[in-house]
């Protein structure tokens, strides 16, 4: 596990706000009719604009900006240009690598008009996100966050995807711990000052199994069932959680 010293921690909040001023504008954006391709070409400009690279784009050969996850799908989906749709939720996902470090953060948006079952799954799994990310303080192990979301997760009865985690972040997108969104109170990896995590929960309306497309990459819920996300980037610091990825 690779903590962060302070200046790093400075390029990470530089990092983690041209993320979030991605997020900002396609809250605005993100209405029926508009494609995912549109939204990944925005997102690539604004990215370069600021003098970041996308994070996503090229990892592991994905070949797009952001991740596109519709409706049953959970993640790693990819853009296209079908039409959003009226009552459908779309989670993007994206990252900027920005003067030697990475930034992300998933969130999912109504389009349009949605039902009240679904506007319920997105308030409540915003709040297990928060819950998670208040266990992530020096002293707490990794099982700490897991267990606070999956308590939340059961208590309300949704699927809690368990095939995905979150991770650590810094240099690279992908770093050690696993943080996953299951787990018991004070088991796992130690948490330290300047470690930082991405703490990213996907709560389904049905179960929390998965499948992979054909195509290797996108993920479903193996029943069909809706699935939201919500991802914050966090520093561990010694006054607590802090959320780059925010503005």
């Amino acid at each position: 596990m690779i903590t962060k010293s302070e200046q790093e921690l400075e390029i990470m909040r530089e990092a983690g706000r041209i993320v979030a001023e991605c997020h900002a504008f396609l809250a605005e954006k993100i209405k029926p009719g508009v494609t995912t391709q549109e939204l990944d070409q925005m997102v690539e400009n604004h990215i370069r604009k600021r003098g970041a690279l996308p994070s996503f784009k090229g990892h592991h050969g994905f070949t797009a900006s952001i991740c596109a996850a519709r409706n049953d799908v959970i993640c790693h989906g990819f853009p296209d240009d079908e039409p959003l749709q009226d009552g459908d939720v779309i989670t993007i996902d994206l990252g900027a690598f920005y003067k030697g470090f990475h930034g992300d953060s998933g969130w999912t948006y109504a389009v349009g008009q949605v039902s009240d079952k679904i506007t319920k799954l997105m308030k409540d799994c915003h709040t297990g996100l928060m819950l998670g990310i208040e266990q992530a303080v020096i002293g707490k192990r990794v099982g700490d966050i897991g267990h606070a979301i999956q308590s939340f997760a059961d208590q309300h009865k949704y699927g809690n995807v368990r095939e995905f985690t979150g991770h650590g972040i810094g240099q690279d997108l992908w770093e050690e711990p696993a943080v996953p969104h299951h787990g018991r109170r004070g088991t796992g990896a130690l948490l330290k000052k300047g470690l930082v995590l991405a703490i990213e929960p996907m709560f389904t309306l049905g179960d929390w199994r998965a499948f992979i497309d054909a195509d290797g990459w996108t993920a479903r819920t193996m029943d069909g069932s809706i699935c939201v996300q919500y991802e914050h980037t966090v520093a561990i610091t010694e006054h607590g959680p802090e959320i780059l990825t925010k503005l």
